[in-house]
């Protein structure tokens, strides 16, 4: 196997690969070692059956991979290859993406939820090394939670920019991403916009409150634009103090707010009902943990999962009352802008 991250991780310029020393595959968060190591984990979308008792699609995945990790070195980058991506399906066409965003705005007017989280999955052959995938793809967009693991054939790709959780001490923070666009004015201006990631924001809040010290729950940013190489994304950040330990709180928090919907339980039940596609570890969590108790841990979306030369990508866009279909549907292919412009392709994607 082989696990590869982007320094950022670990606040260091470059890529370093882990020496591992044992990998345990879990199906519950009640699985993982009260004393932990130095690891790496991957939490499955799946879990949310876990934490909210909503049943959801799987695809028969390991709810949670545990990378139990020596350390990491340097890695070198050196001679990557081109791949080649040729589109083989889409869970949802277009015009079924609009349908379902139409269904979505029905929950909102009938009051079932504020907000959705709606995504699609793209599925392609590759032709190529999926290790040289993940280089291109990070060289179109690099991000701060990249990572690569690959275990037999079976592989996951993150181009991740968002924070989940990070717990240094007895500080827990979070920093939602709700927010897409080409400019960052429009974005900023956007009454829209900044709706939806006050929604987000709020949710985290709660979620932060479930697991913090009574009055310590505070949102240090709200609405800030940050630059990436093929678009911008808007986030707020939300911090408290915390005694508790990792399985408590993402027995408290998961699945991550920005990737569901408010209220969380209602709109991942309407999102089960309206994705025809699993998820699997999209939308889920992965990081790196510390014998300390802290841990660090990104959202997995700009995620693809990857069996032999088959692989899944995702992407989605929030939903509320006054969103515009069409404009929903072009952020949506906008999220897959980098991951499209970081192969050969044989022919367009057919949606």
């Amino acid at each position: 196997m082989k696990l590869i991250i982007a320094g950022s991780w670990l606040n260091e310029k470059g890529f370093f690969k882990a020496k591992v020393k044992n990998i345990k595959f879990l199906s519950s968060i009640e699985e993982i070692p009260e004393n932990l190591s130095f690891s790496f984990v991957v939490l499955s979308y799946s879990l949310t059956s876990e934490t909210l008792s909503v049943k959801v699609k799987d695809y028969k995945e390991k709810k949670i991979i545990f990378i139990e990790v020596e350390d990491f070195e340097k890695y070198l980058t050196e001679n990557k290859k081109p791949v080649i991506l040729e589109p083989c399906s889409v869970s949802l066409k277009d015009d079924e993406y609009l349908k379902a965003i139409e269904k979505v705005k029905n929950f909102i007017e009938r009051g079932d939820v504020y907000q959705i989280n709606l995504t699609n999955e793209f599925g392609f052959n590759l032709e190529g090394e999926p290790e040289d995938l993940f280089f291109n793809y990070f060289k179109a967009q690099p991000v701060p939670y990249a990572f690569f693991l690959h275990i037999d054939k079976f592989f996951i790709i993150s181009g991740s920019m968002e924070l989940f959780l990070e717990k240094k001490g007895k500080k827990i923070t979070s920093k939602p991403i709700k927010g897409t666009g080409k400019n960052p004015e429009e974005l900023i201006k956007s009454e829209k916009e900044k709706a939806e990631n006050l929604m987000i924001t709020d949710m985290v809040r709660n979620d932060i409150g479930k697991i913090s010290i009574y009055g310590s729950v505070k949102v240090e940013e709200l609405f800030k634009v940050e630059k990436f190489k093929t678009l911008y994304q808007m986030h707020s950040t939300v911090s408290g103090i915390t005694e508790k330990n990792f399985k408590e709180i993402i027995k408290a928090t998961f699945p991550p707010a920005s990737v569901t919907g408010a209220p969380k339980k209602r709109a991942v039940e309407i999102i089960d009902e309206l994705e025809p596609h699993a998820r699997t570890y999209y939308c889920g969590a992965g990081g790196i943990l510390f014998p300390n108790g802290d841990f660090k841990l990104s959202v997995l979306i700009r995620t693809t999962v990857g069996e032999g030369s088959k692989l899944r990508y995702y992407a989605g866009c929030g939903i509320v009352w006054d969103s515009i279909p069409e404009k929903e549907l072009k952020e949506m292919h906008l999220k897959t802008k980098a991951f499209l412009i970081s192969s050969l392709h044989r022919n367009t994607v057919s949606l």
